[in-house]
């Protein structure tokens, strides 16, 4: 991956991605030094590399970071629902690379969504109010593969205006399926119609892309992000025991399940629930909406140098973890970096920042909140109530690691320095007997390309990399 694929370089982000996540938990690289209090006992913390596409570390702790802020400081004390929205084969790679269109496919998406739920309101149970959403961008599938897709946590109801001038919640009774199938149609008609009007498409019902230039000013990325897509080489594709399933059906509403639906490629889920009761699951679902693309337990290196992906829940053709050649999972992972400026998280309805409601039904802020008990807050609108969440609390939630407690004595951690100078983390790691210089760098690999013989067997090609229309996964199924 060093000099890109098919001879042009991959763009900086992706390639400042992988360098950073090389260095990401290597004492060589700077540390963090605690003493115990009691028994003088010290412990080194590892820097990150705070990266936004697949570190899984990292990527934990923003989890934990942002469900935390999202269920103390943003999501008030009712029902949530989330809806998911998947998009076609055809646009996928379009959309994962253009922020401007992202955003404006997440604008409808949450606006529809909303304007389910004033219409049903008002016209079944006769109250007129406004609901709130936050929109998070995921840009993977399970299997790695580019996808990008929305959760949208919505407010299970509206929000009305009360006689004491206080927005009063009015949940919704139910949901049934042929109201998914209702919004999945208007979400599918106004993204077509964006799509047109912004020249993206030519053809509504064939989905005709048109050139927006990307393979020009990207090559690599244009190429990486197509396979990654449809899982051809070198980012797949994956051998099932079945047909796969078709990409694109007929005209009308297909339910996939209890209040799923999908029509043309494009679905829509909307069976998770939290009650306004249930902590846990509200923050739960929080966290499953914000989760990183890659879980660490997920990833094993086999005996024969393939790189086995487990499955979250199976394929609907049995498969329950996917075998990919190293080169085919550095693709997929290179796919997976977000582009500079590109939001992942945003706010819809009386969640939005606009939104003359938001300090209304917001919750309040706590007097556990220790950035308003120091005041730090002062001069800042009500609606800003996130604090700073310490690394060690994030390390704690995520991984069960308590960093702040000795584990000799049992009494508590202190944080004595911050070694970042090369010349001073040198002389403290030799001074530990550690390794004072990061593992090298394997140096790039000649043809061909891929490591696995199994699958250069399988292509017939040995002694040459494949084309980009070979087949070259693997899928293991049991």
């Amino acid at each position: 991956m060093e000099q890109g694929f098919a001879a042009a370089p991959l763009p900086e982000f992706v390639r400042r991605e992988f360098e950073s996540y090389l260095d990401c938990g290597l004492l060589s690289r700077g540390f963090a030094v605690l003493a115990c209090e009691g028994c003088k006992e010290r412990r080194l913390v590892a820097f990150s590399c705070h990266g936004r596409g697949f570190c899984p570390s990292c990527l934990g702790r923003r989890m934990a970071q942002t469900a935390l802020n999202l269920v103390d400081h943003v999501l008030p004390p009712v029902g949530l629902r989330q809806f998911v929205l998947t998009l076609p084969f055809e646009l996928r790679a379009r959309v994962a690379y253009d922020g401007k269109l992202l955003g404006a496919v997440a604008r409808i998406f949450a606006d529809s969504v909303l304007g389910f739920y004033r219409r049903q309101m008002r016209d079944l149970w006769g109250v007129q109010g406004r609901s709130g959403a936050v929109t998070v961008v995921q840009r993977t599938s399970a299997d790695l593969r580019l996808n990008p897709h929305l959760h949208g946590i919505v407010l299970d109801g509206v929000f009305a205006m009360g006689d004491n001038a206080r927005p009063v919640f009015h949940p919704l009774p139910s949901l049934e399926t042929e109201d998914v199938a209702d919004v999945l149609q208007i979400i599918r008609v106004r993204l077509l119609r964006l799509l047109e009007r912004r020249g993206v498409i030519e053809d509504r019902a064939e989905l005709t892309l048109l050139d927006d230039g990307l393979a020009e000013r990207e090559p690599a990325l244009a190429q990486l992000a197509a396979a990654a897509v449809s899982g051809l080489a070198p980012a797949g594709p994956e051998q099932r025991q079945r047909p796969p399933i078709a990409l694109r059906g007929q005209l009308g509403v297909k339910i996939t399940g209890p209040l799923a639906a999908a029509e043309l490629g494009f679905s829509l889920h909307a069976a998770t629930r939290a009650d306004a009761t249930d902590a846990r699951g509200r923050e739960a679902l929080v966290r499953y909406a914000l989760r990183p693309a890659l879980a660490q337990e997920r990833l094993q290196l086999l005996d024969n140098g393939l790189v086995r992906i487990a499955l979250r829940r199976p394929f609907r053709d049995g498969t329950v973890a996917i075998d990919l050649d190293p080169l085919s999972l550095l693709c997929r992972l290179a796919a997976a970096v977000p582009p500079p400026r590109s939001h992942t998280v945003r706010y819809a309805g009386v969640l939005g920042s606009a939104s003359k409601w938001r300090a209304l039904v917001v919750p309040p802020p706590g007097t556990e909140d220790q950035a308003t008990e120091t005041g730090c807050t002062r001069g800042r609108p009500p609606t800003h109530r996130s604090r700073y969440r310490p690394w060690a609390e994030l390390l704690k939630r995520t991984f069960a690691m308590d960093v702040e407690t000795c584990p000799k004595c049992g009494a508590r951690m202190k944080l004595r320095a911050l070694v970042t100078k090369p010349s001073s983390i040198e002389r403290f790691l030799r001074y530990l007997g550690e390794p004072t210089e990061a593992p090298p760098l394997s140096a790039a690999r000649d043809p061909p390309y891929f490591k696995s013989r199994a699958v250069r067997r399988a292509l017939g090609e040995l002694d040459s990399p494949p084309s980009a229309n070979s087949s070259q996964g693997e899928l293991f199924e049991a």
